[in-house]
């Protein structure tokens, strides 16, 4: 994340995202395909990274070996085979949607996953049980931990989208667009942004 200063002399804290150059590998049809759909690959890779079914797939469309590919739905633009998707699309949107894989934490307890205050105090009896959960709530019936108990477990590295961030900035020049606020994900790793 950085900052920069609005009009006002406001300090805004942003995010740096390089969207695009994309290129549309597939435009998927209803009649052909069964649905409508489009898919861009973005971000170059080496050929010999690359197998025959990849490399024969991405000469239809003009594009060099990709390393991500996604599918869209429900697009505005009819886009064509090899046409290219720059950051400029996003010029006339104030607000856009980013989703991606969020930082994994591991394997943690239940006060750094959940925020529970522990047992309280090391007096009346309580050893080693700071950290603890508790009781888990259940008696004689139903004589199990019911579904959706908070207890500890695998932290982060799941898929969220924040939704309506701010664009402060677009620059076309180096794909760079900036929104107001945190995005998922740990530096250089991939999103998707929508409008």
């Amino acid at each position: 994340m950085t900052s920069i200063f609005s009009a006002e002399g406001k300090n805004i804290p942003c995010t740096v995202l390089q969207v695009g150059p994309c290129v549309v590998t597939q435009v998927k049809t209803e009649e052909k395909d069964g649905y409508k759909a489009l898919q861009v690959a973005f971000q170059d890779k080496k050929e010999k990274h690359s197998n025959k079914p990849e490399m024969g797939h991405l000469k239809k469309s003009g594009a060099t070996p990709k390393r991500v590919m996604r599918e869209f739905f429900g697009y505005r633009k009819d886009w064509q085979l090899g046409d290219t998707i720059t950051v400029e699309i996003f010029n006339e949107d104030p607000f856009v949607d980013v989703s991606g894989i969020t930082k994994g934490k591991g394997f943690q307890g239940v006060i750094k996953r959940h925020g529970f205050s522990g047992v309280g105090g090391t007096t009346h009896g309580q050893h080693d049980r700071l950290r603890a959960p508790g009781s888990m709530g259940a008696s004689s019936y139903p004589s199990r931990v019911l579904k959706g108990m908070r207890m500890a477990g695998q932290t982060g590295n799941r898929k969220v989208k924040v939704i309506n961030l701010q664009v402060v900035k677009v620059i076309p020049e180096q794909n760079l667009m900036l929104v107001k606020g945190s995005v998922p994900g740990a530096n250089g790793s991939y999103i998707i942004v929508e409008k």
